[in-house]
């Protein structure tokens, strides 16, 4: 791939929102997206990038983005730069073809889309799937871990003391659906 072949590639996908200061650098901003496509100052390495949220806000998920890292996230990666979350693809320009840029442009696309709510997922499984295994080490079923978390809702210690009984409902019918669909497994 070359410099030249960038601008009309990201204009394929992306239309009229592309901007750039060519032969190094385009950005593409739309309401839901800001993508930067940078080249290295020798123009041997190119580098594309997508915001996805605030490092801080990221902070809780590391362990599951860099999990992703390792298995789900392909040709992209999750990195902290400058405070922020990114999704980001690294290639040698030489060797890049243009399937290849399309590719990962499509997936830093979907990083960004996501979000962290995939990480937020994997989480919450992780904490559910602990909270079965104590239930089951003290010998408690799935009825009474379920009246344990409500105990736990209507003193505040899990939520908000300030919780509708209509909110507090739906939070439990989660919680139920969860451990229902997780206690076999553990």
């Amino acid at each position: 791939m070359t410099p030249s072949e960038i601008t009309p590639t990201l204009a394929q996908i992306f239309g009229d929102t592309v901007q750039g200061k060519e032969p190094d650098s385009w950005q593409v901003e739309t309401d839901s997206l800001r993508l930067l496509v940078l080249l290295s100052e020798d123009q041997k390495w190119l580098r594309s990038l997508v915001t996805i949220t605030s490092a801080e806000e990221a902070e809780p998920f590391l362990p599951q983005l860099m999990a992703a890292n390792f298995d789900e996230t392909q040709e992209t990666r999750y990195a902290i730069f400058q405070e922020i979350l990114w999704g980001v693809f690294q290639h040698n320009l030489e060797s890049l073809t243009r399937e290849d840029f399309q590719s990962a442009i499509a997936r830093l696309v979907t990083l960004h889309q996501r979000g962290l709510s995939e990480s937020f997922s994997q989480l919450a499984e992780t904490q559910v799937r602990q909270i079965i295994s104590v239930a089951k080490q003290q010998g408690q079923s799935l009825e009474t871990t379920l009246q344990m978390l409500d105990r736990l809702y209507q003193e505040g210690v899990l939520g908000g003391l300030e919780q509708g009984s209509q909110e507090r409902g739906e939070v439990l019918k989660a919680w139920r659906y969860q451990l229902e669909r997780l206690w076999q497994e553990e």
